[in-house]
């Protein structure tokens, strides 16, 4: 188990990248969890998070510390990342909605998200978090990450699909290649 503490947030969190998909999760934000859960059910990535944050301010701290954290135990978890695909991109559709998510394990971080404006709120939940834990996610796992919401309408159905799509194109990007067996899949020989 992993441990986050600030003046913040208290995090613990167990991430298992070869998994079945198996969650549990206890962060007193409900919608958070919801969309924690598609990472871990279409990535096949198993997750215990506990966190207690300074949710009566707002989320953002509790967010943000946990993609922190999540980032850079799926960057210790994959270590040297020999024998895997790297790349891994999906295309989801969720009623009207289509999201593209794209990722590079490669060792630099890069973030973008094109789509519409994440505004509103879901119980305690502002939107825009949805953003900030991305960036953060990517940045501390060392991810290129792009996000691409082509259309949509419904608030709750775009965010969904970009959580679902993260989760399928991380299975594949952490997926063994058969190509690579025991090498890195980088001409440098090394991924960060």
């Amino acid at each position: 188990m992993e441990e986050r503490i600030t003046s913040e947030t208290k995090i613990k969190l167990s991430l298992e990248p070869y998994g079945s998909g198996k969650h549990k999760f206890d962060t007193q934000i409900p919608f958070f969890e919801h969309m924690l859960s598609h990472i871990s059910l279409h990535g096949k990535i198993d997750m215990d998070l506990w966190l207690r944050g300074d949710i009566g301010i707002d989320c953002h701290h509790s967010v943000e510390d946990t993609a922190i954290l999540m980032g850079s135990v799926l960057q210790k978890k994959l270590g040297e990342k020999r024998g895997i695909q790297r790349y891994g991109h999906f295309n989801l559709t969720m009623d009207e909605v289509l999201t593209t998510v794209a990722v590079d394990l490669g060792g630099r971080y890069y973030f973008k998200y094109t789509g519409p404006k994440l505004e509103g709120k879901f119980g305690i939940y502002d939107s825009e978090l949805s953003l900030e834990f991305l960036q953060k996610f990517a940045l501390n796992s060392k991810m290129n990450l792009h996000v691409l919401v082509h259309y949509g309408e419904n608030r709750h159905h775009i965010h969904e699909s970009i959580f679902k799509a993260l989760g399928r194109a991380l299975r594949m990007a952490i997926a063994k290649d058969s190509m690579f067996l025991d090498s890195v899949p980088s001409t440098k020989g090394v991924l960060e």
